[in-house]
């Protein structure tokens, strides 16, 4: 028994040293988590901080607001507004696929679409969802409370003004580069530089705090165009009906500034509209009238006969037959629409004679007719400051044969844009002197070069009032209240080694005619609809938008008497000029 006892004795003894044991060993464990806390806390604390804010701390760009693009009244053509792009951390949203139907519903995508996204970015730690979301889509994608899902600031382009300076303006593509017009044109000046800031991020990816700005974003600058935008207005309508009305595949025109050379409005049909990014395909945004080019036609027959009395073959009243409308040149028969027997060189203009303008260029040597048209702008690139502008086709002289000359007097075996057309019909207009196009808004007017004599330059505007007369062929472009000078031209398009049954409708003009301040060119291409000819398609648009144009700008009326006595008797006075 007493064997028992002490026994029983001795186990309570040892358990008692367990107890004590384990007891200490906690005591002791504590302590030193308490000692490492303490030191932590009070001697290590900065260390901490510094290796927390690591984890968190983020450098982001800051973007920069994109410059606006402005008429020249500061009418906006194209703001920057702030949006938010829906970004993500996929590490964080694939350890979650709880949540990926509701994200998926409430972004407008497919789930599977979303679902594949994240898998193929879950190792990475930063996607984008959608960019330039609107502000309710953000607040609803927010309201999820997704771990993971965060918001990042940017910037969406707006064109006040949509289809009316689709073409001229362009537009950009989700990262704020310009894609085409002068958007592409001046996207280093429009774009700024963008920023960078220092912030820190939670576990989720929303920003909690903001440290510090590293580099301030610079804001893109201001750009100030030539563009009038309510000529630009009135010459959208008026192309669009007209392209609308004849079935044509195509139209563009160009308004030019005589005075400045500055482009007061440039338009395409069919148009787009850039702020609907499902309508941004190539065969829509391409500006015609900068990058298109077309054999010109009857419009190029004024710089023939400027060709002729600047060489001193002719005078306005020197008198050519027509040989009954046709005129054989080796195995080729140039032929005019009408019988118009003898005609004088204004009248030539007048009544559109090719077999006249041809009878003109063979006059003249080849390096004589080339010189006009070359100094005008054919075969040059127009330097507007529009990309994608083209320089046509026309051949140096020395490849000419006698077909070729006789051809080009008249229009064919060359081609222009419609921005080199109307920058000959500026200098025409503004006597002889050709200043370089701009698109943006001057503030001083350059000199100029005076490529055509200011005496044959007023000559041949005389003699183009008169193909506006109602004997001529342009009577459709008559204004009320203003005298007008200009040019029809129907070219029939080049198809293979030949010419199909398909035609250029064009209309060149300048107004008001006795002291010329703006010039024109309208195209329509392929009209389907019966009419074809530039007088009866193309003449109208011009008439249209400059009634409204001169009127805008209050250009005062010059037509006083619409006695077309008057019109002739200053034609035979240059004529008697160009005899001394």
């Amino acid at each position: 028994m007493s064997r028992s006892v002490s026994r029983k004795r001795k186990n309570s003894m040892t358990s008692s040293v367990r107890y004590w044991v384990v007891l200490s060993v906690i005591a002791s464990l504590f302590a030193v988590m308490a000692g490492r806390a303490l030191f932590l806390q009070f001697f290590n604390a900065d260390f901490l901080k510094q290796r927390g804010n690591a984890q968190a701390l983020r450098v982001i760009d800051v973007p920069a607001v994109r410059g606006m693009i402005l008429d020249r009244n500061g009418q906006p053509l194209a703001v920057s507004t702030p949006v938010d792009a829906v970004s993500a951390n996929p590490a964080k949203l694939y350890a979650n696929p709880d949540s990926w139907k509701p994200l998926a519903k409430t972004l407008g995508v497919s789930y599977s679409e979303l679902k594949a996204k994240i898998k193929q970015n879950r190792k990475r730690h930063f996607i984008y969802l959608d960019r330039q979301v609107l502000p309710a889509t953000a607040e609803r994608v927010m309201a999820l409370d997704i771990d993971g899902v965060f918001l990042r600031r940017e910037y969406k382009r707006y064109y006040p003004l949509g289809a009316v300076t689709g073409h001229l303006v362009g537009f950009t593509n989700v990262d704020d580069q310009g894609l085409e017009g002068v958007e592409l044109a001046y996207n280093d000046s429009l774009r700024g530089r963008p920023g960078k800031d220092q912030v820190i991020r939670d576990a989720s990816g929303h920003i909690i705090e903001h440290v510090s700005n590293i580099k301030r974003a610079a804001d893109g600058e201001d750009l100030v165009l030539s563009i009038d935008s309510r000529i630009q207005y009135l010459a959208y309508r008026s192309l669009k009906k007209a392209v609308v009305e004849h079935k044509a595949t195509s139209g563009s025109a160009v308004v030019v500034d005589v005075k400045s050379g500055e482009i007061l409005a440039m338009v395409n049909e069919p148009g787009f509209n850039p702020n609907d990014r499902s309508q941004l395909r190539s065969s829509r945004f391409r500006n015609r009238a900068v990058t298109d080019s077309f054999e010109p036609g009857s419009t190029v027959k004024p710089l023939t006969v400027v060709a002729s009395l600047e060489n001193n073959y002719v005078t306005p009243a020197t008198i050519l037959e027509t040989d009954g409308g046709k005129m054989k040149l080796a195995r080729y028969t140039i032929r005019d629409t009408h019988d118009y027997g003898n005609l004088s060189v204004s009248s030539v203009i007048m009544k559109s004679s090719n077999v006249g303008a041809a009878k003109l260029a063979m006059q003249l040597e080849n390096k004589e007719l080339w010189s006009v048209f070359n100094s005008v702008g054919f075969g040059k690139l127009p330097q507007s400051g529009l990309p994608g502008e083209a320089k046509g086709a026309f051949s140096h002289f020395s490849d000419w044969r006698d077909i070729r000359r006789a051809t080009i007097g008249y229009g064919y075996g060359l081609s222009v844009t419609p921005l080199q057309l109307v920058q000959a019909y500026a200098t025409l207009a503004n006597d002889g002197k050709q200043l370089p196009l701009s698109i943006l808004r001057r503030s001083d007017v350059p000199d100029g070069e005076q490529v055509i004599s200011a005496k044959a330059a007023k000559q041949v505007q005389h003699m183009l009032e008169l193909a506006v007369s109602d004997e001529g062929t342009g009577s459709n472009a008559r204004i009320p209240m203003y005298h007008v000078a200009g040019k029809t031209g129907t070219s029939r398009k080049a198809e293979g080694k030949g010419y199909s049954k398909l035609y250029n409708a064009v209309f060149a003009g300048i107004a008001p005619a006795s002291s010329p301040r703006l010039t024109m060119v309208v195209v329509v291409n392929e009209p389907g609809a019966g009419k074809y000819y530039g007088g009866t398609v193309a003449a109208p648009v011009f008439a249209s938008v400059m009634t409204g144009a001169l009127r805008l700008l209050d250009v005062a009326p010059d037509d006083i008497s619409d006695d077309r006595l008057l019109i002739a008797k200053r034609v035979n006075l240059s004529s008697q000029e160009g005899d001394r």
